[in-house]
């Protein structure tokens, strides 16, 4: 019997091990984004970001949101805000002037350049390390998941964008 009194058939030790690797996962994810606000005064996902633009420039939203391995939407709202802050500029592409081409301004680059790695990165390079069966049972596992507690169609945010922006506003 599960918690609330209903039937399971996960073991409690797989069920706490599964926990412990998510608690892991989000605090050193927590924690590197609260570090990289504090040291460099934004998000984990605006740094997740910049580094990305750094290997080199994105001639469209869409190649930056494959490169960053997130929806188009959410790369968007973290673009706005890095060309806001004069970290990213936005220019025709010389490929396709119906593009958008993203690059990092100087300013990008300087703030790059002594910036630690964030988390993301680490976790991307984790999870390319498996083998592609273990990532293929690990993401339909975490899309039962998702499905079973009622959060599957729940937006996938950047990480730790969200929470960094209403800490930025003051709202509570």
């Amino acid at each position: 019997m599960g918690p609330h009194g209903t039937p399971t058939g996960a073991r409690p030790k797989d069920v706490n091990s599964v926990l412990d690797g998510i608690r892991r996962i989000v605090r050193v994810l927590r924690e590197s984004a609260m570090d990289i606000e504090r040291r460099l005064g934004i998000s984990g996902a605006q740094l997740f970001v910049l580094q990305v633009l750094r290997d080199g420039p994105s001639e469209s939203l869409n190649d930056l949101a494959a490169r960053t391995h997130t929806h188009q939407s959410s790369v968007s709202v973290v673009v706005a805000r890095l060309v806001d802050r004069g970290l990213v500029s936005r220019e025709r592409s010389d490929i396709d002037a119906r593009r958008i081409r993203l690059a990092l301004t100087p300013e990008g680059e300087e703030l790059v350049r002594n910036a630690p790695e964030p988390v993301q990165l680490r976790l991307i390079e984790a999870l390319e390390k498996l083998p592609p069966e273990e990532v293929k049972e690990l993401a339909r596992g975490l899309g039962d998941l998702t499905r079973v507690m009622g959060v599957s169609d729940e937006p996938a945010e950047m990480l730790f964008e969200g929470d960094v922006v209403t800490e930025q506003s003051g709202a509570t």
